[in-house]
């Protein structure tokens, strides 16, 4: 299951780095965020978990959206 979500996690992170548009970068950066507490919680630390899933996936993905809502969200290149 470790190996699992790891894979998934690499995935996701290269898919974030490779992604032309910000608002889906962001995505999967909350996706990654959520991952890494499911990852915790596997490895017996709900603690750490639960604030991963907290400020990683909840509050930085929201400061990011808002970043982009007054930015320019497209690669021009």
């Amino acid at each position: 299951m470790t190996d699992i979500l790891l894979i998934i996690q690499l995935v996701i992170s290269f898919l974030a780095l490779q992604a032309r548009d910000l608002l889906n970068a962001v995505i999967f950066l909350a996706v990654c965020s959520l991952l890494s507490a499911l990852l915790l919680f596997h490895l017996h630390a709900p603690d750490v978990a639960l604030t991963e899933a907290a400020v990683g996936a909840g509050v930085s993905t929201f400061v990011f959206v808002w970043v982009l809502h007054k930015t320019d969200r497209k690669d021009d290149v």
